[in-house]
């Protein structure tokens, strides 16, 4: 039998258990990720290739085919890197993908528009949607968006300069 001391000792120590549990993967860096927008799913890897973690995705409004221009509600597609992370973004953490590279410029140039910016891996607007909960459906203005809880698990594996891939 359990004393009423030890019973509510419980619940106190299965969140420290938890709270262990979940913190372990955090620590392990990412050396590359990868985007399947037609999946809405990315995966972050090892330098070994092994997978760390998988990310169910929401993207823009027209998330087919690839950016080509400001406001086109499109994500991008192709090799980038992570090149910057804002940590006060209206979003739970943002993680800024390095497009438009030169292709991208040249192309936006050759048809007279500008190639926009500001493509982010970031959760949910501040103020709405704690830990794991997220918006359900395509919403972005051609971000990725995940939960708050997952973008601060990227956070911590992610370093600047980690190649991004992203496929149709």
């Amino acid at each position: 039998m359990f004393s009423k001391r030890q019973i509510l000792a419980l619940p106190a120590a299965w969140l420290l258990l938890a709270g262990q549990a979940q913190a372990q993967p955090q620590n392990q860096a990412a050396a590359r990720i990868v985007v399947w927008k037609s999946e809405r799913r990315m995966v972050a890897y090892d330098a070994a290739g092994r997978a760390l973690k998988t990310f169910h995705i929401a993207l823009g409004p027209s998330p087919k085919g690839h950016k080509s221009e400001e406001g086109d509600g499109r994500t991008p597609e192709g090799l980038y890197r992570i090149s910057g992370r804002n940590k006060t973004s209206a979003y739970h953490l943002s993680l800024r993908v390095s497009y438009p590279n030169a292709a991208d410029r040249a192309q936006a140039k050759a048809r007279g528009v500008s190639p926009g910016g500001d493509i982010f891996i970031h959760g949910q607007p501040n103020g709405t949607l704690p830990g794991k909960l997220k918006i359900p459906y395509d919403w972005t203005a051609g971000c990725i968006a995940i939960s708050n809880a997952e973008i601060e698990a990227l956070w911590a594996m992610v370093a600047n300069g980690t190649p991004i891939e992203i496929k149709p």
